[in-house]
């Protein structure tokens, strides 16, 4: 294994955590969006984007598995269907922020495009896999402060809200955590075959670790 499967597992694992069951039905479109996501090294970095190139993103949407991890301690018993629900709201916008700065002749476009296409599939499935009501609970009351952050207008944002961050690590971390949050629909030979995360962003535990 990895190194970087070896952090994931153990940020994923360190804390207790009252666990769901991942219903059968989400990991085929998990899956093909982790083939998706599989390519984002090659659309997201090389010659589609200026060395150094980032984008404009909320503070709450750079969301790493030291935020589940830090989430996991402070909020015992805490429900993993809410964190996932959490997961699909952040990568909702992260996805929407890569494809706005992307002129429609962007060489990446199709692919950022394909890519929240098969999100949404994998959302849609996940909302049918669960009973209306589940959607309809109210949130604790410190995920409800994070939803609430993800869902404010941007020109009400406070300035010191917003962090710069490169589409290609969004993506790594929308990888990493949907490893965590939905491992039983993925093996050790997948996430080792989608190894390339900062590993020393994940051990620094330094950028955006949020305060709860």
């Amino acid at each position: 294994m990895s190194c970087c499967s070896v952090v994931s597992a153990a940020l994923c694992v360190i804390e207790p955590v009252l666990m769901n069951l991942t219903p059968s039905s989400m990991c085929t479109p998990l899956k093909t969006l982790n083939v998706s996501l599989s390519h984002r090294r090659r659309y997201m970095v090389r010659h589609n984007f200026p060395i150094n190139y980032t984008i404009r993103v909320h503070q709450k949407e750079v969301f790493k598995l030291s935020n589940i991890s830090r989430m996991r301690a402070q909020m015992q018993g805490l429900d993993e269907l809410v964190l996932q629900r959490l997961w699909f709201q952040v990568n909702q916008g992260v996805l929407k922020k890569i494809i706005r700065v992307m002129p429609d002749r962007h060489p990446s476009r199709p692919y950022a495009a394909e890519l929240e296409r098969r999100f949404r599939d994998a959302e849609g499935v996940f909302v049918q896999s669960h009973p209306a009501e589940v959607f309809q609970q109210e949130l604790p009351e410190t995920i409800q402060n994070i939803w609430d952050c993800l869902t404010e207008e941007p020109d009400r944002v406070p300035q010191s809200s917003w962090r710069l961050v490169s589409p290609k690590s969004l993506l790594d971390n929308f990888c990493q955590t949907m490893y965590c949050l939905f491992s039983q629909c993925f093996t050790s030979e997948e996430e080792e075959q989608n190894r390339d995360c900062r590993v020393s962003g994940l051990l620094s535990g330094r950028a955006d670790v949020w305060t709860l």
